[in-house]
């Protein structure tokens, strides 16, 4: 049991830390949904126009894994909200972090592949017989890059300076 006097000297408890992390997670999901929610609803209506007949070959099965990876990732990032609003105050605000946490990497994975997919049909069918397909390929490795590599490279404990 902590201190109650702890948060007065600037110690946060443990009960602090968990309300701040779940924000933190909450917040951080509500800024990724409206892009996924974007492209899910354009992705939706891409069929229904009349140039889709463009699509055709392994560029139409690499629509519909885009639709289905933006589908999948927004269910995946609305899913930490929901578990929150069902096991609300039953005590469960630790396993509801990591939870969240695991959902929300796992929706951004599936968020930079649908975007990837995307822009390898926009690629192959807006400028055909040209490298413009694989800007596609080109994103899925920047966003691992950025959201994957340059966030693993950080040290615990360790400034910039100290590096």
């Amino acid at each position: 049991m902590t201190d109650p006097s702890d948060e007065s000297r600037g110690r946060e408890t443990e009960h602090a830390r968990l309300n701040r992390e779940l924000d933190q997670l909450l917040g951080e999901l509500r800024v990724a949904l409206p892009g996924v929610q974007v492209l899910l609803a354009f992705l939706l209506t891409v069929p229904f126009s009349d140039n889709f007949d463009r699509v055709t070959g392994a560029s139409s099965a690499v629509f519909l894994a885009s639709i289905a990876l933006a589908a999948a990732a927004s269910i995946l990032l609305i899913a930490p909200t929901v578990h929150h609003r069902l096991r609300f105050r039953e005590g469960t605000k630790e396993e509801m972090i990591h939870m969240g946490n695991a959902l929300a990497v796992a929706g951004v994975a599936c968020l930079g592949l649908a975007i990837g997919c995307a822009l390898y049909v926009v690629g192959d069918a807006g400028f055909t017989d040209t490298p413009a397909r694989w800007l596609g390929p080109a994103m899925v490795v920047l966003a691992a890059i950025t959201w994957v590599a340059v966030p693993m490279r950080y040290k615990a404990g360790q400034t910039r300076r100290d590096r």
